[in-house]
């Protein structure tokens, strides 16, 4: 075998994402007090808790919460680590965003329960569609956005990227999305790319948002990961390396199984820093087991 000829991945490898099984599982981001989050997301958002856990022994606790089951659904993981009140959530991370019916309502819901609504409900600027914006307890934002009806109401997670290009390239290939909808509002400054696995009404979108000019942010230590599924963290993993070869980005856990868990797992950054964790489908469902 030539020298350096095992580097080149085939075709077959790089095509893998595309072909695989994979959804947005869960957002993963660190609160001060997890009760007072839960009930406000129960409350205000309508959001149901679906498993809570404590591991004193790591000093943390955590909590699932999302508009249905784990199986079917994007959820939000909130991690509560004994002591930490508060955290920095950067200027990188922007925001989550709900689908809901009635924009309206719900901010007014909101309001009654003490909520802070940071930008009031009206039409999207240029557009039609009714949007607000809300801040959670720890001053996390989420964008409420008037849909008839969605099968998935948790619908956007949205970072902001220092090269609108390159991050679309990466997670193209790294990640097998595809850019669902793409925005350039000059007047404004900005240009966005939605990606995911299905169209944006359907499902779970990744909102790439990049400021003319700006290319770095602070990431915080606030917001930590989302988690993606696989059939094969393996062959995803392999991909993955030859990507960040490509376009930057760092292996932040070589693809295997967690210790005492045994669930497989891969993680990485963009060229952002921005962190992924592949997740094996089959070990998922029977962790939720």
């Amino acid at each position: 075998m030539a020298e350096g000829s095992a580097s080149v991945p085939s075709t077959e490898l790089l095509e893998w994402p595309k072909k695989d099984k994979r959804r947005f599982l869960h957002a993963v981001y660190r609160v001060g007090d997890l009760d007072r989050t839960i009930k406000f997301y129960t409350e205000c958002f309508g959001m149901k808790l679906l498993r809570k856990r404590d591991i004193p022994e790591e000093k943390y606790s955590n909590a699932f919460l999302g508009f249905g089951p784990e199986e079917s659904n994007f959820v939000v993981e909130l991690t509560y680590n004994y002591g930490v009140t508060s955290y920095d959530i950067g200027t990188g991370f922007g925001h989550f965003a709900i689908a809901t019916p009635d924009v309206y309502k719900m901010v007014e819901d909101i309001r009654a329960k003490g909520g802070n609504i940071t930008r009031e409900p009206g039409p999207v600027k240029g557009g039609s569609t009714v949007i607000a914006f809300v801040k959670d307890p720890d001053g996390y934002t989420f964008e409420l956005i008037q849909r008839a009806s969605t099968p998935e109401p948790l619908c956007q997670i949205m970072l902001r990227v220092g090269d609108l290009e390159r991050s679309i390239k990466f997670y193209e290939k790294a990640l097998g999305m595809k850019v669902v909808k793409r925005t350039d509002r000059p007047e404004y400054k900005y240009s966005i790319a939605m990606m995911g696995y299905a169209e944006e009404h359907e499902t779970t979108v990744l909102e790439l948002t990049y400021n003319y000019g700006v290319t770095e942010y602070t990431k915080g230590n606030a917001y930590a990961q989302v988690a993606i599924s696989t059939d094969d963290v393996y062959k995803s993993g392999e991909v993955v390396e030859h990507v960040i070869q490509e376009l930057g980005g760092k292996v932040t856990r070589k693809p295997g199984p967690i210790p005492g868990l045994n669930t497989k797992i891969t993680s990485f950054l963009d060229p952002d820093g921005w962190k992924t964790v592949l997740v094996d489908n089959e070990d998922f469902l029977k962790e939720l087991q």
